[in-house]
């Protein structure tokens, strides 16, 4: 891994995140419409460039939020993105993430050096102390990212997020900086 002169970490041997820009709309709507089965029925990142401005400017400009998108390292293409949602300052410190590979790079290990690498940057330079990972049970390769990535399972919530027309199910996955495993120390 590459380091920032702070001592930060944001590239792995395969992968890099950056922030989500509005520049990024092209590539990630086409990569995003070739991935609708992948993604489906679980999440519905946008694919065109109308919800693309939307989703990106709500990542760009809340400050409870934040949008990475996970490179490949050797050409830049984007692999997945990341977000980190209801970020909570003060006492709680705290941010919810969501994620999502992209068709050509799923099962190839690159959203789990991704998510490390937000997990890092959320605790290092967000000053943050939880994240939480919210899956719906029958989302099994999101609950193996999960896990691989060192999230705990802490719960099960009936109804607890709308999605694709209906309440649904989750299941409550969370990581602090203390219980983090120490590849992303």
């Amino acid at each position: 891994m590459s380091e920032d002169p702070n001592g930060h970490r944001d590239t792995c041997p395969r992968v890099a995140i950056r922030p989500l820009t509005l520049a990024d709309a092209g590539e990630f709507t086409a990569r995003a419409r070739e991935s609708a089965e992948l993604h489906h029925p679980w999440l519905f990142p946008p694919t065109d460039a109308d919800a693309y401005d939307t989703y990106a400017r709500r990542l760009i400009e809340d400050p409870a939020k934040a949008g990475f998108l996970v490179c490949e390292a050797d050409d830049g293409a984007i692999a997945g993105f990341v977000n980190v949602n209801n970020i909570v300052h003060g006492a709680f410190r705290s941010g919810a993430l969501g994620y999502g590979a992209f068709r050509h790079a799923a099962r190839r290990g690159l959203m789990k050096e991704g998510v490390g690498l937000v997990v890092r940057h959320c605790f290092h330079r967000m000053g943050l102390h939880r994240l939480e990972i919210n899956v719906q049970p029958g989302n099994t390769a999101s609950i193996g990212l999960a896990r691989a990535c060192g999230f705990r399972l802490e719960g099960f919530s009936p109804g607890f997020l709308f999605v694709d027309g209906a309440w649904r199910d989750h299941q409550r996955w969370a990581l602090t900086a203390d219980s983090r495993r120490s590849t992303y120390s």
